[in-house]
């Protein structure tokens, strides 16, 4: 079986067509009949070494070894699993470019991104080895740093390679134009909403995550909850917003300061978004963050204000980003968006499409909390407004969960 390996394609600062590309055509036509013959030379070469030695080892004639290792039709399972097992003991390693040839496939998929840190698109890819199978996939990873000139460089030398497939995914979710029409291969987008309707595109629910997140607030006794978030033309922030504020209306309430407070990614945004909050509504006793970077800032200024999280204010977070969730002083609840998991989605919607049954169209996945000690529970006899009946308030959260 061939090895997970994760290669970075060099960016080549020329064009993908150079004044010698006739030439070049030409030439790949008139080898056509050398590829041939290489072929077959490489399908032979593929079980030659097995064949001297291992027919008489798994108790099989050599044409039915060949057969077993290649996986073709009309040989059975416990034979198949003989010959394997006579192969490992062996020490025989397949030849994967004729596994590859004999199969019409390369064994390889390619993923190009948007994502400089690797943040949402190591735990994407991660999700589409374990679709695939341990060992039995490359997937090669082309970093386009949002530029279209490079990105389509990448998808030609990946289609000049033969992948059999492509996952675009990306740090947002915005919807965006299709990496191409019209291409030789399957292509899903994860982590990314392709404009065009017939393509595969996943994201993680970031509306149910904004509602999960202050139904949680809700259940715990608080009552005015603030939000902080990052800019409003990011789809990502807008969602998390208006599943806060359905939740809040459900309930008879309004967001804290009476409006979500749009700004920037940054733990800087935190601090001056506090500022505004405290003054707004000094009656605070939650605030959600559209990201953990974001509840950092926010739970440094808590402190530096002399309030204390969480006995005075909840604190919820969103992306479940371990460098901030985990070092956040106290150790942040935050909303996971599942990415390996919706990794792994994406590798079985290629797998599918490779096998002839492609899927379309936008499908939102399920995210989580993951609850630490931020936002504890509020600790019985602390005043509460008369208008609200924080007993009430769990119930009503605990029945709609179960209605879900």
């Amino acid at each position: 079986m061939m090895g997970t390996e994760k290669i970075r394609i060099p960016f080549l600062a020329r064009p993908a067509y150079t004044r010698g590309s006739r030439e070049r055509q030409h030439s790949v036509r008139g080898g056509a009949a050398a590829s041939a013959t290489h072929e077959t030379v490489l399908r032979r070469e593929a079980t030659a070494s097995f064949i001297s030695r291992g027919p008489r080892a798994a108790g099989v004639s050599p044409g039915t070894a060949s057969k077993a290792l290649n996986g073709r039709r009309g040989v059975r399972a416990a034979t198949v699993e003989r010959v394997q097992q006579a192969a490992e003991r062996l020490g025989y390693q397949p030849n994967a470019l004729a596994r590859g040839l004999l199969a019409g496939r390369s064994f390889t998929v390619g993923l190009i991104t948007t994502d400089s840190f690797g943040r949402f698109s190591i735990p994407v890819m991660q999700g589409a080895e374990d679709s695939h199978g341990p060992g039995r996939i490359s997937v090669l990873l082309c970093e386009s740093r949002d530029d279209r000139i490079r990105e389509q460089h990448y998808l030609r030398t990946l289609l000049e390679r033969r992948v059999d497939g492509i996952i675009v995914t990306g740090r947002r979710q915005d919807p965006r134009e299709p990496i191409g029409r019209g291409l030789p291969v399957p292509v899903v987008y994860a982590m990314a909403v392709s404009t065009n309707p017939d393509d595969p595109s996943l994201v993680p629910d970031d509306e149910e995550g904004g509602a999960l997140a202050v139904r949680h607030l809700l259940s715990t006794g608080r009552v005015n909850v603030g939000h902080v978030t990052g800019p409003s033309r990011f789809a990502a922030a807008r969602l998390r917003a208006e599943g806060a504020e359905k939740v809040l209306a459900a309930a008879g309430l309004q967001l804290a300061g009476g409006t979500t407070l749009f700004g920037e990614w940054s733990e800087e945004w935190g601090h001056q978004a506090t500022d505004v909050l405290l003054r707004s509504a000094p009656e605070l006793d939650a605030v959600f963050c559209g990201n953990d970077q974001i509840a950092r800032g926010v739970a440094d200024a808590m402190r530096d204000a002399g309030r204390h999280v969480p006995e005075d204010v909840a604190l919820v977070g969103f992306d479940n980003w371990e460098i901030f969730a985990a070092a956040c002083r106290p150790p942040l609840t935050t909303v996971d968006m599942n990415l390996r998991e919706l990794g792994q989605v994406a590798g079985d919607r290629l797998l599918a499409a490779i096998d002839g049954r492609p899927a379309s169209g936008l499908q939102k996945l399920p995210v989580s909390l993951v609850l630490r000690e931020s936002s504890r529970p509020r600790q019985a006899g602390l005043l509460r407004p008369q208008s609200w009946d924080a007993d009430r308030a769990r119930h009503m959260v605990i029945e709609e969960e179960r209605e879900r």
